[in-house]
């Protein structure tokens, strides 16, 4: 049985460097899901670290095929996508975030309270987009 901690530390930028092992379920608002398992790498890069991650896709219909996915964070947890825009700002004790992507909304909760595990849940809504993303980070 885990114990929880009274307060959870502050993270800077210097916490998430080196490599992580990362699974991710993704559930679907019509009911279907899939499955990321692969690895995340927080390497510094001079603007602070680029995030790198790698690993399979499992799809609902079974097919498996590769993915990545790559951003940059700053200093100050600014999360930037690949052509520079802003994403959002990672709670540095963890907590909500959110994103407008026209015309759909991101919201995030990160959960630092089991460091060096953590995990990220991102519910995606919108008329476009409805699922929910359950990422789970554990320091390799």
């Amino acid at each position: 049985m885990r114990s929880m901690p009274t307060e959870v530390r502050a993270r800077v930028l210097a916490d998430f460097e080196g490599t992580w092992d990362l699974t991710r379920q993704i559930a679907h608002a019509d009911g279907t899901q899939a499955r990321f398992e692969g690895q995340a790498v927080w390497a510094p890069d001079g603007q602070g670290l680029r995030y790198t991650e790698t690993g399979k896709l499992q799809m609902a219909q079974g097919v498996v095929m590769q993915a990545e996915r790559r951003y940059q964070w700053g200093p100050d947890l600014d999360v930037y996508f690949e052509d520079g825009r802003f994403f959002h700002r990672v709670p540095e004790r963890g907590g909500a975030a959110e994103h407008w992507c026209d015309p759909d909304t991101y919201k995030v909760i990160y959960d630092f309270a089991h460091w060096p595990a953590f995990t990220a849940v991102w519910r995606v809504a919108g008329p476009r987009k409805s699922y929910t993303l359950h990422s789970q980070y554990s320091r390799r």
